[in-house]
């Protein structure tokens, strides 16, 4: 390989109605449940990956900022999957901007592994199918393999310690009246991992012995709901799932939440909004801010109610999204 390969892509984040909370054989990032997710239009990653012979090492840069030693050993042992199935040895700089605040419970690393994953394959011109990037984009970060499809999607758990049959695949299109409205209570990184955190609650909390049977339950009656288009039944199987969720991290030992004074108030704000007639089901995941389902019709309803205890620069609309795509090259 004498030639430079370069591609550049864009993928949504996803937030997940039924959780992806834990992970059977951590190597492998197989999870304990299968799970299903939204992607979401109004927060995405876009990725260049460049492999070249002038480069003597990886690089990766994020917003414009080199990252560390130990960020950039995570994004080189990933690349090393796609140089391994082209038999290339060639360095890359990887050159990211996140439209989402990075770690801050807003799937920032699914949009990001998703897009690295599409560019890798693009540049190196593997030509993979979607399924084996979805299982690709999966050692990145787990929420990455749902990201590689728009509008509702299901990740398979897959079974024993197979690899290649834990992937992504879409559930629905999702091309109806649904919205999903997020909430930023705070834009800062949490203070501790979801990776962190997950390994904590398998290893300390009492509750998450039946965290494997709820989610199956769960699953089961929200793809029902979803094919029937019954928003209601989706709002409430997705706000009691995610807070079944973070009912595991309370009973850990020790305990641990991410939920803050803010995320609380947004909770109790969600109820009071349907209090008032108003369609709107609260999710959460690993950081602060809340997700908030609702039809796409009744946003402007919301918008006004929210506004009234948030800033309204805070309360970001989001129609489902796309799955990835390429976008032009940046200009180094």
């Amino acid at each position: 390989m004498s030639k430079d390969y370069i591609a550049t892509y864009q993928a949504h984040t996803n937030i997940a109605l039924i959780k992806y909370w834990g992970k059977r054989n951590q190597d492998l990032m197989l999870p304990v449940t299968s799970s299903l997710s939204l992607t979401l239009e109004a927060f995405y990653s876009q990725t260049q990956v460049h492999f070249a012979k002038d480069y003597a090492s990886d690089q990766f840069i994020l917003n414009d900022q080199p990252q560390s030693k130990n960020e950039v050993q995570k994004i080189s042992n990933f690349l090393d999957r796609f140089r391994q199935l082209k038999a290339t040895d060639l360095k890359a700089k990887v050159t990211s901007y996140n439209h989402v605040p990075t770690a801050a419970g807003l799937a920032s690393s699914a949009s990001a592994f998703a897009a690295l994953a599409c560019a890798c394959n693009g540049a190196l011109e593997l030509n993979l199918p979607q399924k084996e990037l979805s299982i690709m984009a999966r050692f990145g970060s787990g929420s990455a393999s749902r990201s590689l499809f728009g509008g509702f999607v299901e990740w398979e758990k897959g079974q024993g310690d197979d690899s290649q049959s834990s992937f992504a695949h879409p559930f629905d299109e999702a091309d109806w009246d649904i919205a999903m409205i997020a909430l930023i209570v705070n834009q800062a990184a949490k203070p501790f991992s979801s990776r962190q955190a997950m390994q904590h609650t398998i290893e300390s909390s009492p509750f998450y012995a039946l965290w494997a049977e709820e989610v199956a339950s769960d699953l089961k009656h929200i793809k029902r709901a979803i094919k029937a288009r019954d928003i209601h039944q989706i709002g409430q199987i997705a706000e009691h799932n995610a807070m079944k969720m973070h009912a595991t991290m309370l009973a850990a030992n020790p305990s641990f939440t991410y939920f803050q004074a803010e995320s609380l108030q947004a909770m109790e704000a969600v109820r009071q909004l349907r209090k008032a007639g108003l369609t709107a089901y609260f999710t959460m995941d690993a950081g602060p801010n809340v997700k908030i389902i609702c039809p796409y019709s009744e946003v402007p309803a919301i918008q006004a109610h929210l506004s009234k205890a948030f800033d309204p620069q805070n309360i970001i609309v989001s129609r489902p999204g796309p799955q990835p795509f390429p976008i032009p090259t940046f200009k180094n």
